[in-house]
């Protein structure tokens, strides 16, 4: 008899929109800190700097609204643990918007601003179960929003490697929905039960083919922190880096998760 069929994660609606909207508070606050130097420093994302970053950042909630301006698909045929795998994008064209958006926009404030009052507005409009033509296929807006966390949490982290001193604040809700997305993303890259990846207090998932744990210690065991985690599914850190430098402890022959990393397209 094949295993039972493991049932998707669930988000509360109401929760993933505030996780949203507080991360996005947390950047705003800090990016009123930055001074022209600041935002004129250079990130790990290419020749991007800070100010064309922050311009990006908007971005994670007006995609909510140019996709809501789109014809609603038939039916749902995409699944929220496929979207990070799937939204492979163009880097040169993602690249020359945020140039484009820094430079239109000297305000940046402002720019973020109006992305959060649109993002809220079209919430309190749109029903959570209408569909939207994702890179992921068609997914309900309820779904594609719990997205928004990776998009926020993963460049948050881009904004306080980039400038010295900055800490802007990772929201807990943003920083678990973030977390469990990216983990169910594995499970489905890597599909099986053999490995056991811990992510605490956030996630458990089992993948990798191979024979399945039932009780007891597993065989294969990994274990890491939110923010290693992520960096590490969205490409900031190397797998063995991430190992080598003790950010990871991995145990078992079928603990190496290096082939299967990074995780967003």
């Amino acid at each position: 008899m094949p295993p039972a069929k493991k049932r998707a994660r669930s988000y509360d609606p109401a929760k993933t929109r505030a996780a949203v909207l507080a991360q996005f508070g947390n950047v705003r606050a800090a990016v009123r800190t930055l001074d022209p130097g600041q935002l004129a420093l250079p990130t790990r994302l290419g020749d991007w700097t800070v100010r064309e970053l922050v311009a990006h950042i908007g971005t994670a909630l007006t995609a909510v609204d140019r996709l809501l301006e789109e014809p609603e698909p038939a039916r749902q045929d995409g699944r929220l643990a496929d979207w990070p795998s799937a939204v492979a994008a163009d880097a040169d064209a993602v690249a020359g918007a945020a140039r484009r958006l820094a430079a239109d926009h000297p305000d940046l404030d402002a720019h973020l601003a109006d992305a959060e009052r649109r993002f809220t507005a079209r919430l309190d409009e749109a029903p959570g179960g209408r569909l939207l033509p994702t890179g992921a296929g068609a997914l309900p807006l309820a779904d594609y929003v719990v997205t928004r966390t990776v998009e926020l949490v993963v460049h948050t982290d881009d904004l306080n490697a980039a400038v010295p001193g900055l800490d802007v604040p990772y929201d807990r809700r943003a920083l678990a929905a973030c977390t469990r997305l990216l983990a169910d993303a594995l499970a489905v890259k890597a599909p099986g039960g053999s490995t056991e990846v811990r992510i605490p207090p956030y996630a458990v998932v089992q993948c990798v083919e191979g024979p399945r744990h039932t009780r007891g210690t597993p065989p294969n065991v990994v274990e890491t922190d939110p923010l290693t985690w992520i960096r590490l599914a969205g490409g900031r850190t190397a797998w063995q880096d991430a190992v080598t430098d003790a950010k990871v402890s991995a145990s078992g022959e079928r603990a190496d998760l290096g082939p299967y990393l990074p995780l967003l397209g």
